[in-house]
């Protein structure tokens, strides 16, 4: 290892290992996180799902538009997981009171009761993610995480 932490071969050049990526290994916790959470929450919410009904709750109302910029989803996928939110009854849509040509989405009583019966899994499905580090390196990688985000 050089002192900047990369592998060289002896001539010098660097050496790519796919498991030393930081690609590789954000993917490799992304799928741990979605298995802990597709195996504790409830309603079927799938990661994608839950953000964009917390966030929904928050900022109501909004376009579906803002929803995905505030979820980091793309135009196709947000109106995927809308249109699967609004089939399960978890979220409406209306008429723009200041623009008649578009809608704005609200999260219904049931999308309230989901939201309320998953709460603390969610906060445990975060805590079970992070188990394997300390307090302290739970901050640095999230303030890290953010910083390349």
């Amino acid at each position: 290892m050089d002192g900047e932490g990369e592998a060289r071969e002896t001539d010098g050049t660097e050496v790519y290992r796919l498991h030393d990526q930081i690609g590789f290994l954000l993917r490799q916790a992304t799928q741990r996180h979605i298995a802990i959470f597709g195996a504790r929450m409830g309603d079927r919410l799938t990661t994608t799902q839950w953000s964009a009904l917390v966030k929904l709750a928050e900022l109501e109302p909004i376009s579906q538009n803002q929803l995905g910029r505030e979820t980091s989803m793309d135009v196709a996928t947000v109106k995927g997981v809308v249109d699967r939110l609004v089939g399960r009854g978890f979220v409406r849509t209306a008429p723009d009171p200041r623009d008649g040509r578009r809608l704005v989405l609200g999260v219904t009583d049931e999308g309230r009761a989901a939201i309320a019966r998953n709460l603390a899994v969610a906060a445990e499905v975060t805590r079970e993610t992070l188990a394997p580090l300390t307090p302290g390196e739970r901050i640095l990688l999230a303030e890290l995480l953010r910083r390349i985000a």
